[in-house]
């Protein structure tokens, strides 16, 4: 077992939001969770930690790029307005002509 200490934005809908990045080890999907709540009603909102990809990273990025614009995935793509209506599968709507 874990722990994470961060605080959270409670919405409206009762929707919960993290306002930190989740850490490595916490993987997207369910998780059971203990909350213990304490209410910040008056104090300041903390500030968001801003997320910055680092160098390598963005190398990463920009290789992965340019190795998709050599493989030129839609080279066969002649007429774009057929191939997306074929892609979203289009058909005529019932009592339309």
């Amino acid at each position: 077992m874990n722990r994470l200490e961060t605080d959270i934005e409670i919405g409206a809908d009762g929707s919960v939001k993290l306002l930190s990045p989740l850490p490595s080890w916490l993987k997207p999907g369910r998780a059971h969770v203990l909350m213990t709540v304490e209410s910040m009603q008056g104090q300041d909102k903390p500030k968001r930690q801003k997320l910055a990809a680092t160098p390598e990273v963005i190398a990463q990025r920009m290789a992965a790029l340019e190795e998709i614009r050599k493989l030129d995935p839609y080279r066969d793509i002649t007429d774009p307005v057929a191939w997306q209506s074929e892609m979203r599968e289009e058909r005529a709507l019932p009592g339309r002509d």
